[in-house]
């Protein structure tokens, strides 16, 4: 079963799991990569949020995937790192050359150009 990955306009929101395995990996990055083109996604939303270990090989895949995404045009923001994770990277020497961060997926998306709309504070008042 593939990771969901949803469109709002030209932005690409999805997010890694934490049974990412080898294979998911591989073929997360080739789905993704194919609806940056189909969907003419200028930019692409990953939150990592759910990730609590992390290894060389998904650190890898999120550099390939970064690089590939600003090949096709788009911009890539890893949103969501837990401190054990960042702390992991660290320790192991792993470096996310290219790679842009976001301390959560909301940052994320105003990066992206996206603004969270607040309704009018009229409807939160009574008489």
């Amino acid at each position: 079963m593939g990771v969901p990955i949803l469109r709002f306009g030209d932005v690409l929101v999805t997010g890694l799991l934490a049974e990412l395995d080898d294979r998911s990996a591989l073929a997360f990055t080739d789905e993704l990569t194919e609806r940056i083109t189909a969907d003419h996604a200028r930019g692409v939303l990953i939150d990592i949020s759910r990730l609590e270990v992390i290894d060389s090989f998904v650190a890898r895949t999120l550099m390939e995937l970064t690089n590939m995404a600003r090949l096709l045009g788009a911009r890539v923001i890893v949103a969501g790192m837990r401190p054990a994770v960042a702390i992991t990277l660290v320790e192991l020497g792993i470096q996310l050359t290219g790679v842009e961060t976001a301390l959560n997926a909301e940052q994320g998306l105003t990066a992206l150009g996206w603004q969270r709309t607040l309704e009018s504070r009229d409807h939160d008042h009574v008489g």
